[in-house]
């Protein structure tokens, strides 16, 4: 089992494209799946293709729970981040809503490429406009450089975050982890996790 374990570990090396381990820091990147088992210094993680993955934990670990809301509360003014696929009609079309807490208004502004699923693309901006067409949302999103309109349907998946407690990350808890090269070894800096089954949508 150790001799799996350590080779998964390398094989999310090279999974996560990091740089060259002469580089003491690298950039995050995410890695998507459930909670296999929690100790005081590792994480084992199913990835959601599969494998099974033994990571060492950040002493300063960030636990963030992500948890539903209703599509009300998406506002003019709201700061969101939405992942969006481009629909038949050539409009984006979003996958989830975040609704950011007000203290992190700002983060990772902009519009660009996302990895949630094939030629996805991440849209974090203020929304300027808001349209409701029945129980959709047709929102305009203005950002540093640029805006889109995003169509939100129904059944999108609404979130937003809180600080979360060491007692969410339980067996089979769904959870994206934040992971960065420190070095030369892969060491996760934050969790996003759901509570009670709940899946992080972004």
């Amino acid at each position: 089992m150790l001799k799996r374990l350590i080779t998964t570990a390398l094989a999310l090396c090279l999974f996560l494209n990091i740089p060259s381990f002469a580089q003491s820091t690298s950039a995050p990147t995410r890695v998507r799946g459930s909670i296999e088992k929690m100790d005081v210094d590792s994480i084992i993680f199913k990835e959601r293709r599969g494998e099974i993955l033994k990571i060492a934990l950040a002493p300063n670990l960030n636990i963030t729970e992500v948890f539903p809301i209703k599509m009300s509360e998406i506002q003019e003014n709201t700061f969101i981040g939405t992942a969006t696929l481009t629909n038949a009609a050539g409009k984006l079309e979003a996958l989830e809503v975040l609704v950011f807490p007000e203290a992190m208004r700002g983060t990772g502004e902009g519009h660009y490429a996302w990895d949630l699923m094939p030629g996805s693309m991440m849209t974090n901006a203020t929304v300027s406009q808001l349209k409701s067409i029945g129980n959709t949302r047709e929102l305009t999103l203005a950002y540093k450089g640029g805006s889109q309109v995003v169509f939100v349907p129904e059944n999108t998946p609404i979130v937003t975050f809180r600080p979360g407690a060491p007692s969410l990350l339980v067996t089979q808890a769904n959870a994206i982890l934040t992971v960065i090269q420190k070095d030369g070894q892969p060491v996760v800096t934050r969790i996003v996790v759901g509570k009670d089954g709940f899946k992080p949508p972004m």
